[in-house]
């Protein structure tokens, strides 16, 4: 745990905090489990055999003093699994963060969050989390790595994304670029949200049943047509695993094309922490890349994908909580625009991303080829809903949790150095799978 001492500077404050921890993991979220505006953490631990060494998952409530209490058991989270990966969302909307755990070698797990256990409503009263994967029927793939909650389709409603992670060698990918991959080759899930507390996989029919081997992942809006997109950083330790990385482009919320070549995405070396972001704040995200493998010589240097640009419009909303929490994790965003075809709506939560790299939280949203911005309607993690009028297209601004009046913010931009001083050009995204202009 580094505390930013806001002189450029940060201090290692872990064992003072309460969070020094020796059991093994690769993966953590925040969210603020208990409503009363304070992050909290939970960290997936890693039990790799039945066998051995049990090294549960921990749940850190935030005390509010820069001090942590460790709480799992009590809340009926210290789980014992392979746990590759942990992501937040509230996924059936009853305004409470719930839980996805990516397990290697067994069911994955679903925790929705139920509130208090008993009379005692307190933030440090016990909190009870239940199971429902199997009852949601979002427990594969039995070996996955990569995940997260995403609202692919825009219908106010989180699904779950989760990637496989099993295959023999990289012939097995290239079995599959020709149709002919063995049944262990683990594929990936998307599940979609039937906003009843359960889920069918649509991976098939969406375009996204093909062997990934996922390690790094992320997701964006590539384009800013307010569909989101995702790229899949590859391979596993062994140096022979070298096999493409993946970009996979959103076609309206229906299914998504392959835009790894078309794109200028495509690379053989193998991908960790993933993160979209406009880094030279011109209003196009851009993809950033942590790439090497875990073997001595098995490196690369890490990649940074600069976007082109389009023409469709966006807004990006850096949100400030008062009595949620500061960060505003877990708020949820409807920007409502008008187009030619009539409003539309475009769905967010603020949140880092995928499980494997992190995205900014301000929040930056592709409109399309919206006309003007309706209104902006913010639910907020204490369950109140704020509605902000009066918003311009390609801005940026603040919003408070207690003001109705957001802030423009102005941000410098920067142009890219152009293709011929790049070692590879990047492409504009085209809206198909082959082909780019």
């Amino acid at each position: 745990m580094l505390r930013n001492n806001g002189d450029g500077t940060f201090t290692d404050v872990t064992e003072e905090a309460g969070l020094l921890f020796y059991h093994s993991t690769q993966t953590a979220v925040w969210f603020d489990y208990n409503g009363d505006g304070l992050i909290d953490l939970f960290i997936g631990a890693e039990t790799q055999s039945p066998d051995g060494p049990k090294d549960p998952c921990m749940l850190y409530r935030n005390n509010g003093d820069g001090t942590f209490t460790e709480c799992a058991a009590e809340n009926g989270v210290a789980i014992t699994a392979w746990v590759k990966a942990v992501v937040t969302g509230d996924f059936n909307n009853d305004g409470r963060p719930d839980l996805y755990l990516s397990v290697f070698g067994g069911a994955n797990i679903l925790l929705r969050n139920d509130g208090p256990a008993g009379a005692d409503k307190t933030p440090k009263a016990a909190w009870h989390f239940t199971d429902v994967a199997k009852a949601a029927g979002v427990t594969e793939p039995i070996k996955s790595f990569p995940c997260w909650f995403w609202d692919f389709d825009n219908d106010g409603w989180p699904d779950i994304f989760v990637c496989g992670y099993s295959i023999t060698n990289a012939g097995d990918i290239l079995a599959d670029y020709l149709g002919s991959a063995p049944p262990t080759a683990e594929r990936p899930r998307l599940y979609h949200n039937n906003h009843d507390g359960t889920f069918t996989n649509v991976a098939q029919s969406a375009g996204l049943d093909k062997v990934l081997e996922g390690m790094g992942a992320n997701f964006g809006d590539l384009d800013n047509d307010g569909w989101l997109d995702f790229y899949v950083g590859t391979g596993d330790p062994l140096l022979g695993t070298l096999i493409p990385n993946r970009m996979f482009r959103n076609d309206g919320g229906h299914s998504f094309q392959d835009v790894t070549t078309s794109g200028g995405f495509g690379q053989l070396q193998k991908g960790h922490g993933i993160a979209f972001g406009d880094l030279n704040n011109d209003g196009q995200q851009d993809v950033y890349s942590v790439v090497g493998g875990a073997l001595i010589g098995d490196h690369y240097p890490n990649q940074l994908f600069a976007n082109p640009g389009h023409d469709n419009h966006w807004l990006k909303l850096k949100l400030e909580g008062v009595k949620s929490n500061r960060s505003a994790l877990g708020a949820r965003i409807k920007t409502v625009v008008r187009t030619a075809a009539g409003e539309r709506e475009i769905y967010r939560v603020v949140d880092s991303g995928g499980s494997f790299g992190s995205s900014p939280l301000r929040q930056e949203i592709g409109l399309g080829q919206a006309a003007a911005v309706v209104r902006v309607e913010i639910q907020w993690t204490t369950g109140v809903t704020q509605t902000i009028r009066g918003l311009a297209l390609d801005h940026c601004y603040t919003i408070r949790e207690d003001d109705d009046q957001p802030r423009e913010t102005v941000l410098r931009s920067f142009s890219w150095p152009g293709p011929s001083s790049l070692p590879m050009s990047h492409h504009h995204m085209s809206g198909s799978a082959d082909s780019s202009k």
